[in-house]
Order: structure tokens, then sequence, then C-alpha cells
């Protein structure tokens, strides 16, 4: 596995939810409505483990789609854990606690994992 593509990968996965995090929360429709951003978010991650996985693949590389997925979903944890959480969670009065002990991140992180893997059963694996 050539790790730092696959963590590359995982940067693209978590900015881009970072960024339609960003966008739902300050639409006027959404702003108020935290469960219907994540489900939308929920969706759009699947688009965006794809981006990653064939970012990732495009170099041909043949490692084992939910490997990469873990990869992907665990660099952007620990980018949470760098970033996000203290940028943009505990300036809103929420904790570490609060923001990993959640369900949505967690399904988030099985979406992408599961969808990368998804992609390389379909696409990749020979």
């Amino acid at each position: 596995m050539k790790y730092s593509r696959g963590i590359f990968s995982g940067f693209i996965v978590w900015l881009c939810v970072s960024f339609s995090f960003y966008l739902l929360g300050n639409t006027s429709l959404l702003k108020d409505y935290f469960l219907i951003q994540a489900a939308i978010v929920m969706v759009f991650i699947i688009f965006y483990a794809i981006i990653g996985a064939k970012f990732y693949y495009q170099k041909k590389y043949n490692t084992n789609g939910l490997t990469l997925g873990i990869v992907m979903s665990g660099t952007a944890l620990f980018l949470d854990v760098l970033i996000t959480v203290p940028f943009v969670e505990i300036p809103e009065g929420r904790s570490y606690e609060s923001f990993f002990t959640s369900p949505i991140l967690w399904a988030l992180a099985v979406i992408n994992a599961f969808s990368v893997y998804l992609y390389w059963k379909r696409k990749i694996k020979t």
C-alpha cells in the first residue's frame, strides 16, 4: 500500500465533508437542522469516497479497498482531532467527547470505508 497516497485520499474526503458541513450550516434553510445536514453529507460522502479511491487507484495500486477505506477514514478522524474539534467544535461550546461520541461521525466513517471497498470490488479487483 502506498500510504502517502492513501492519506492524501483521506485528506480529500475530510476536506470535502468539512466544506459540505460548512456550506450546509450556512444555508438559511438548513442552518438549524443538523440531522438533515448529516443525512445530506451521508449521501455526498459516497461520492467523496469514490473520488478519493479514484485518485488512489489512478496509479494502478491493487490495495484491498477495505484497507484503503480504513486508512482514509482514519486520516479524516485524525484531521478532526487536529483541526475540526479545536477550531470549529470547541469555539461553538462543544468538546472532543461530544464530537467523538456522535453516532453520525462513526456512520460517516463506516459509509466512507464501505464505499471505497465497493468501488475497489467493482472497478479494481481482478
